[in-house]
């Protein structure tokens, strides 16, 4: 049967800017951590590519209210934007609290967390650049939840340190909090591939 109504395939190209938005944010904060210095100038550019990928994110969320017939259901594209979203909020949510809590010695496993974080948005590129051509996304979401385990290792391994080492109480609960809203960001991109990986079964 002939469909009258086409799908709407310019998601792909939304998905992707988001992708791109993505990385630019967890880049930021990389460089946060790998040249600590201007810290406040980067933190004010992470919170203005979170505000953007707000904007992106309200930006499918109506278009999805707009569009009769989608590439894949519908809940999975709400499901996928709010995720990706997710990621860049706790990538801010982190800077945050080097601003609030005026950390002047972010611990050594912070840019580690940051590099792997960084590591998860290239390999969630990748699969959201694969949607529309039914490519492999499925080794982008094996690899993701590899880094996973990996930030969740580093992040157990620090704190534990923290706890053996650091002296200052406050200093140990602010480096703390940090470490774990680092972690927490690579727990959100699991949460993508997990998504995506939902699409990948529904379209076999």
């Amino acid at each position: 049967m002939v469909r009258l109504i086409p799908k709407d395939h310019s998601f792909f190209s939304m998905f992707s800017v988001m992708s791109d938005n993505l990385i630019a944010g967890a880049r930021t904060l990389v460089d946060v951590f790998a040249n600590y210095r201007d810290v406040g100038d980067k933190i004010d550019e992470i919170h203005r590519i979170e505000r953007e990928g707000d904007e992106l994110t309200h930006a499918i969320l109506t278009k999805l209210n707009q569009t009769f017939i989608t590439p894949f259901d519908r809940e999975d594209i709400h499901e996928l934007a709010s995720k990706l979203d997710d990621v860049l909020d706790f990538i801010n949510a982190a800077g945050a609290r080097i601003e609030m809590y005026r950390i002047t010695t972010p611990p050594q496993a912070a840019g580690e967390l940051a590099g792997i974080i960084l590591r998860q948005c290239h390999e969630l590129q990748q699969a959201v650049s694969l949607m529309q051509k039914n490519g492999n996304i499925l080794s982008h979401c094996v690899e993701i939840n590899r880094l996973e385990n990996e930030a969740d290792q580093v992040a157990q391994q620090a704190i534990a340190k923290l706890f053996e080492h650091e002296k200052d109480p406050i200093n140990l609960i602010k480096n703390k909090e940090l470490l774990e809203f680092l972690e927490r960001a690579t727990d959100k991109a699991e949460d993508v591939a997990n998504v995506l990986e939902t699409v990948v079964l529904k379209s076999t």
